[in-house]
């Protein structure tokens, strides 16, 4: 099936049969599950404006593979440009959903894949590239969703996968057939996982010898014997189920619809794998992944911020704090942290190299102060935003009691703002306010795409302090004795 449309998605989602469990219960159906629909929304977008005049050139590129035009996101980059709408586009479809659109994982996978095969080929001898060139040729033609599948459990994080009193904590090779390996093992994390198709599997650490077996990357669907996805809580997700005022963001809700998929003896083909026991290419894999994720974050993150902003603009007018010098200046300094980090993506791109492999990757020092700059920032923003709105949007009464014969009255009476706005709006846009400066949301800014101190390790890698070092003593008149 090719998937043009949103139905086309939605239809295909439905066939898929794959093994879902929501609160501990199989769902047979995710097209029509209210814990779902948000997140298959969100994603749809991502269809839906590629078929957009006016957002083509954001939307879709040519690829190099087939001379066929494509949806962006199985795209492989050809050049700086590339690089630069990839990061354009995700503010875009950002402001469009007010919410994670879910199909940057895999493609930031495929991406670092096809650079890595290249070199693990060209030292080994394996045919791993061009395995690649088959599986994007059909993600390109199909343009089916692919979860990337990075974040291991890693059980006692002070030992190695291969030390790990349960070997499963890594996701790892249990057997190599003639016709294929069989993995076992679990991915964590993994946004729109639920409503992807395939998966493509990657290692999540630096590797050693004797970790020989959990240096693998494959795709698979998500619907093959032994995958099960286990979706993940997150806050306030009940309120999907009331489908009104209280959501926030009605259409899209909450983050990505996170989950933990479990392999439990899984069989991969051989044409499916793209590395197996290479695991001297797994810390440059890694970096390359890292690398071309942490790219997004100043795209999506700078977009939600930009929503946000318009709606602590939106709340000072209905609460009568417009004008005042203060907020004002509060907008204004949370309009500059969201174009900080939409610069720093732009900035990594501009700036980004050609791989041996041909495919072009954004500037690895620069990709991770973009970053690393989310983790502060959008954690700012959302301070800033508490700052105006004030405390009531920890404290508002539900929309069934503005509802309410009984009692509707006094909460349309005293949640009123400024004559002429009614309660029901004020409270829409603080319920916005409060669905995206929410634990889940700021926790996927932190911890999405790594951490802080993966960051900072990436700057003690990267950041060339020896140069730094020779260049202070340079011009201080160092000399030092041999």
């Amino acid at each position: 099936m090719v998937i043009k449309t949103k139905a086309d998605y939605v239809k295909s989602l439905r066939e898929q049969k794959h093994v879902v469990y929501y609160k501990g219960k199989r769902v047979e159906d995710v097209t029509t599950h209210l814990g779902f629909i948000p997140h298959i929304n969100a994603a749809a977008k991502t269809y839906e404006l590629a078929l957009q005049p006016e957002h083509e050139d954001l939307m879709t590129a040519v690829s190099h593979l087939t001379g066929e035009r494509i949806n962006r996101f199985t795209h492989i980059h050809q050049n700086r440009e590339d690089l630069i709408k990839k990061v354009q586009m995700m503010r875009l479809i950002s402001h469009e959903t007010g919410s994670c659109f879910q199909r940057c994982v895999g493609f930031d996978a495929l991406n670092a894949l096809y650079s890595t095969t290249v070199e693990i080929d060209e030292k080994y001898g394996t045919n791993y590239h061009q395995r690649l060139i088959e599986y994007v040729k059909y993600v390109q033609k199909s343009n089916i969703m692919v979860v990337g599948g990075m974040t291991d459990t890693k059980g006692d994080r002070s030992k190695s996968p291969s030390k790990q009193s349960d070997p499963d904590q890594f996701l790892h090779v249990v057997e190599r057939r003639k016709d294929g390996i069989v993995v076992t093992g679990a991915k964590v994390h993994q946004t729109g996982a639920i409503n992807s198709h395939e998966i493509v599997v990657m290692p999540t650490v630096a590797l050693g010898e004797e970790d020989r077996d959990y240096a693998v990357a494959f795709a698979s669907p998500l619907n093959a014997p032994g995958v099960v996805l286990i979706f993940g809580r997150q806050t306030n997700e009940e309120r999907k189920f009331e489908k009104g005022i209280d959501i926030g963001n009605l259409e899209f809700g909450l983050v990505g619809g996170e989950a933990l998929i479990i392999f439990d003896k899984v069989f991969v083909p051989w044409d499916r794998v793209f590395m197996c026991g290479e695991y001297d290419f797994a810390q440059m894999f890694v970096e390359r992944f890292a690398a071309l994720h942490r790219q997004n974050y100043g795209g999506c993150k700078g977009g939600l911020s930009d929503i946000l902003v318009g709606a602590c603009g939106v709340v000072s007018e209905y609460q009568g704090t417009g004008k005042a010098s203060h907020i004002k200046d509060k907008l204004a300094e949370m309009m500059h942290l969201a174009e900080t980090i939409y610069c720093c993506s732009v900035a990594c791109s501009a700036m980004g190299h050609k791989m041996k492999a041909g495919n072009y990757e954004p500037d690895t020092l620069l990709a991770n102060a973009t970053k690393y700059n989310v983790t502060k920032n959008v954690y700012e923003v959302a301070r800033l935003a508490h700052d105006i709105a004030g405390g009531i949007i920890a404290t508002m009464p539900f929309e069934d009691d503005l509802r309410s014969p009984e009692i509707g009255k006094y909460v349309e009476k005293y949640m009123t703002g400024v004559e002429g706005v009614s309660a029901e709006n004020r409270i829409r846009i603080l319920r916005l306010i409060e669905n995206m400066t929410g634990g889940t949301s700021l926790a996927e800014s932190m911890h999405g795409a790594g951490s802080p101190q993966a960051q900072k390790v990436m700057y003690n890698r990267r950041g060339n302090m020896e140069y730094k070092m020779k260049l202070a003593k340079k011009f201080a008149g160092v000399k030092e004795s041999k």
